[in-house]
């Protein structure tokens, strides 16, 4: 299968993400939140060790992917700077403000924007590609989905909630 045979996604799928990743990500923050510092910042053996380091890199590829599709500043450290840094108060505010940017985005998208190909450079993979823009609408979710359900179990197993994540019933509350 190649990436232009893959059916496209519309510009309501993104806005119906862009939503749900913004109530989600409100979430898992809060609930990161009631943890100390140092319960954030424990390795905990995920990919991105901690809770802190795998809510910064959701953000990092949030931002690096905003840069290629609506034109923000791309991150300024590497993919394997990603989770680093930051103090946890400013990350919050840099998500808040990045998630209504997201929603902004896609309600502006349109069935052409998606159905185009876009060329970028992948720092990590060390060279071009072009894609079809609805395949990476898709992945660019797809990506906050799964680095989410990693800070969750993490979340959860360090004793706080978040209450429901599924699509439907997240949606079904706002």
């Amino acid at each position: 299968m190649t990436a232009s045979s893959i059916a496209l996604v519309s510009p309501a799928f993104a806005r119906t993400m862009a939503a749900y990743n913004a109530e989600m990500n409100r979430r898992l923050f809060d609930a990161a939140g009631r943890l100390s510092p140092e319960e954030r910042a424990r390795d905990r053996g995920a990919f991105w060790k901690s809770i802190h380091g795998t809510l910064a890199h959701i953000l990092w590829g949030d931002t690096n992917w905003m840069s290629r599709f609506d034109g923000w500043a791309p991150p300024n450290v590497t993919i394997k700077e990603s989770a680093a840094g930051t103090d946890f108060a400013d990350l919050v505010a840099r998500r808040r403000e990045a998630d209504a940017k997201i929603v902004a985005w896609a309600d502006r998208l349109t069935e052409a924007w998606l159905a185009e190909d876009m060329v970028w450079f992948s720092g990590a993979a060390q060279r071009e590609f072009r894609t079809v823009r609805g395949l990476l609408v898709t992945h660019f979710f797809n990506h906050q989905t799964h680095h989410r359900g990693q800070a969750h179990a993490m979340i959860t197993a360090a004793g706080e909630t978040t209450g429901d994540t599924d699509l439907f019933l997240v949606l079904g509350m706002m």
